[in-house]
């Protein structure tokens, strides 16, 4: 992310108008929809129909947010109708770059530019928002679409439905009510939660937010020891939005954000859950292991001045899974 300050893009993880020293994360600031037809969707304006090679997606493999996005990508079929561009790790004084590197930075495929936050003044250049991934990109109308995670997976878990084939339906109507429960919880204490934690500059911020963070992972610890997914037998996405949370904790959270009560492995149920989702078709080729622990430790110098790159568990997420693991079984 990075702010924009007299010209000059910065690095800023957290509201600097906070006077708490708790982690205050801003809303995305567009919201439009692909749908169909090109009807508006729930937010924003109309006009962005489903079109293959229309869209271009720009993703950090580091960031859970954005790593939704690429999962929904695979599970939808959409590889070969949305195309993609992945940042570079380091986040530094101008925010997210296109440099490349050998571990899955591609540089900027669609207009060759060499930072992020140019792709939001290229769509509004009187932009001067926060600078976050994804970008969800309309080469048609040439603007973005969105940069709301949470939004961009429902466009691609219904959409493009009729361009691939693909009816498998992660967001069923019936379960709605009772997904967004679950997603509001798992949100503030576990997906923002963590952030909250490491982000936290007092005591006092730092205790309101892991207090509830291991609570909601004893909750969830709880759920999975008698139903195999969040929502039961089904598959939703609630789960994938907590996947890309749980696979970042022991690589990241648990040492570089201070959530060390307990490790993800310390949790059975959560971790035979977490190994699972990541052997999901298609899940594992989304994972960029050396992005997430280069990112987190490198950019953040507020938590970690000195750049020091830690040696890291070695963590095999291709362990045996299955029922005979599960107390779902």
């Amino acid at each position: 992310m990075g702010l924009l300050v007299d010209g000059i893009w910065h690095d800023q993880w957290y509201d600097t108008d906070s006077h708490d020293g708790a982690f205050k994360r801003s809303a995305a600031q567009f919201r439009n929809w692909i749908t169909a037809d090109g009807a508006p969707g729930p937010s924003g304006k109309g006009g962005f129909e489903v079109g293959s090679g229309r869209y271009h997606l720009y993703v950090s493999l580091a960031c859970p947010w954005a790593h939704r996005t690429l999962i929904f990508r695979e599970l939808k079929s959409l590889r070969d109708h949305i195309t993609v561009s992945v940042v570079h790790p380091d986040m530094l004084d101008q925010g997210w770059t296109f440099e490349k590197d050998a571990n899955g930075a591609t540089g900027d495929t669609l207009f060759g530019l060499t930072h992020a936050h140019q792709v939001y003044t290229k769509a509004d250049p009187n932009y001067s928002g926060r600078v976050t991934v994804p970008i969800l990109w309309d080469r048609k109308r040439e603007t973005i679409v969105s940069n709301e995670s949470s939004e961009i997976i429902r466009m691609f878990n219904s959409a493009f439905d009729e361009l691939t084939g693909n009816r498998d339906d992660y967001w069923p109507a019936e379960m709605r009510d009772a997904i967004e429960t679950v997603n509001a919880r798992i949100y503030d204490s576990v997906n923002n939660g963590v952030y909250k934690c490491g982000f936290s500059t007092t005591q006092k911020a730092y205790d309101a937010a892991v207090r509830p963070l291991f609570d909601t992972l004893d909750w969830l610890e709880d759920r999975l020891s008698h139903q195999r997914y969040l929502m039961g037998t089904q598959i939703t996405e609630a789960d994938w939005r907590l996947f890309t949370t749980l696979l970042r904790f022991d690589p990241v959270y648990h040492l570089h954000f201070k959530c060390n009560r307990k490790r993800l492995i310390d949790f059975p149920n959560l971790w035979a859950y977490t190994r699972e989702l990541y052997q999901w078709p298609g899940v594992a080729e989304t994972v960029g292991m050396a992005h997430i622990v280069r990112h987190y430790h490198f950019s953040h110098d507020s938590i970690n001045p000195n750049r020091i790159i830690p040696i890291n568990p070695l963590i095999d997420y291709q362990e045996p899974h299955g029922r005979d693991q599960r107390s779902a079984a």
